[in-house]
């Protein structure tokens, strides 16, 4: 264990009281890292968007108002598992090997929490995993099958012999539940890393009971590109199986079950049935009854066109805002927690998402694209002993997560992690940062249809490369795209090639091959 600057930065804020000295008592720094699933930026209040301003997040305030609020916080492969896996390695999807959703986990690569055990930490993970992988790392875990389902969801332990059990209740107050027993009962002499993953909002955005009627008479506003015409994107954007107005489901996203036969793609049409399967006869009642109360006017006249766009936008974002609300109240729990038990003075917290998430931007749902809204994610840190309430805009990214908690530790940064630590940020002691991002992602053919593009981006533009032999009815594609984000911040005028541009095109060219070559890219 290294001498960590948190030792001083805790021994300064403990050493006066009253305006008397007190004795510098150097605490272990303890990890609280909460990670939800597809949590738009725009969607937490503390961002201030239109969206949350109507469907606030106090509780994950909270933690923005005694800490830091990171303003350009990015992924470096939009989706799940390559995600999740980044956060635990530190690295970028090629060099961990989980660059597509399935299977790739490289079992040679080592988790963070390895470490943090190694230098006497009491490690635990609740909520999903998500991950080929056996946890490791872990002194105890309880996780999700898969992705987990909403209501009366089964869970995996170190003790249930490789069985998943189910448990009855709300998938995000169980996860709580179980992180604040295991702080309750946790070793009080040693410190502790607990990740409380939960499953919300990932789709279908199932609410709990108690919120099914939230929202129900707020209209959200639209995006401005909810009808985007995609005239100066490529043949991605005419491919892709992701739009609201075209592929949501009636039943297993939009919560008609009397539309189940509608028309739509066989994944999502065979889902809804495994979906509702896991209520209990009392809560689907309770969920039939809310739901066919809300449908009876759109049954009885259907809209067309434009208005059925936007009636489905509506009543996504309202679900989707929905399981929002239980997450920031078990957020809510647990600082709670940490409050009433003096821990705040010793324990960073981090709140972030696997990766961002599209609210009807580009008129979109799901994530993928290295447009901004699923590139981008939430990310809040409190560091005990920092300025609280403060914002950064410098390009941090989810390689940087594993190397952050570490120095909180005191642990050294293994040599094969790509992300820098933080804290210097956080502590305003950071001389120097970096001044662009790398994106890859890989995951097709698959779910969404999203085509295999990587690219750059710095602090105002961003240059985006599609390639790849395209399947089923797809063309193969190689095309480049260029934004300027200052002029156009929602990505709808492509100036790749404009003579304007044609400097700042021919410098993010050289810069991107750098970066490729100095990563080792080889795809």
């Amino acid at each position: 264990m290294k001498n960590s600057p948190l030792y001083a930065l805790l021994g300064i804020s403990a050493c006066i009281s009253n305006g008397i000295i007190a004795q510098d008592i150097k605490k272990p720094m303890n990890i609280l890292f909460i990670m939800t699933d597809d949590h738009a930026f725009q969607a937490l209040s503390a961002y201030g968007h239109p969206i949350s301003k109507l469907a606030p997040t106090p509780n994950l305030d909270r933690i923005a108002q005694n800490g830091m609020l990171f303003n350009n916080a990015f992924v470096e492969n939009s989706i799940s598992t390559p995600s999740r896996a980044t956060l635990l390695t530190g690295m970028y999807s090629h060099q961990h090997g989980q660059t597509h959703l399935g299977y790739g986990l490289k079992p040679n690569k080592k988790f963070f929490v390895e470490y943090l055990q190694n230098a006497g930490y009491q490690t635990a993970l609740f909520g999903k995993w998500h991950l080929s992988a056996q946890p490791k790392g872990f002194d105890t875990y309880k996780i999700f099958d898969d992705q987990g389902e909403y209501y009366n969801p089964k869970f995996r332990t170190p003790e249930s012999d490789g069985k998943y059990i189910q448990e009855e209740g709300y998938a995000t107050d169980l996860v709580t539940d179980d992180a604040l027993n295991w702080l309750i009962f946790r070793d009080k002499n040693k410190p502790f890393c607990v990740l409380v993953h939960h499953k919300a909002p990932h789709r279908n955005w199932m609410p709990d009971l108690q919120y099914l009627e939230l929202y129900e008479d707020v209209e959200f506003p639209e995006p401005a590109t909810l009808f985007d015409n995609y005239s100066t994107r490529g043949e991605q954007m005419k491919t892709h199986e992701l739009s609201v107005a075209k592929h949501l489901g009636y039943a297993f996203d939009l919560k008609i079950s009397q539309l189940q036969n509608e028309p739509t793609l066989d994944y999502i049409k065979a889902s809804f049935d495994m979906a509702i399967s896991t209520l209990t006869p009392e809560q689907l009642r309770v969920w039939n009854e809310s739901y066919d109360k809300k449908n009876k006017d759109f049954l009885a006249n259907r809209p067309e066109g434009k208005k059925l766009t936007q009636w489905k936008y509506q009543r996504y974002i309202k679900d989707y805002c929905r399981t929002i609300k239980s997450v920031d109240v078990q957020v809510g729990r647990l600082l709670d927690y940490l409050e009433n038990n003096n821990l705040m003075e010793n324990t960073i917290i981090v709140y972030t998402s696997d990766q961002g998430f599209y609210l009807g931007e580009h008129g979109l749902y799901d994530k993928r694209f290295m447009y901004e809204e699923a590139f981008r994610t939430p990310l809040i840190i409190a560091l005990p002993g920092a300025k609280k309430g403060t914002k950064c805009t410098e390009l941090v990214q989810n390689i940087d997560y594993a190397p952050t908690l570490l120095d909180a530790a005191g642990v050294n940064k293994p040599d094969d992690m790509a992300g820098e630590s933080l804290i210097p940020l956080l502590t305003g002691t950071s001389d120097k940062w970096r001044d662009n991002l790398y994106y890859q992602f890989y995951d097709y053919p698959a779910v969404g249809m999203t085509r295999k593009h990587y690219g750059i981006r710095d602090k105002r533009y961003k240059l985006i490369h599609w390639y790849g032999k395209g399947e089923i009815n797809d063309k193969d594609i190689d095309s480049w795209e260029l934004y300027d984000l200052k002029k156009d911040p929602t990505e709808v005028n492509n100036v790749y090639n404009d003579k304007k541009y044609s400097k700042v095109r021919e410098r993010l060219h050289i810069l991107l091959e750098e970066k490729r070559k100095e990563l080792k890219v080889t795809e």
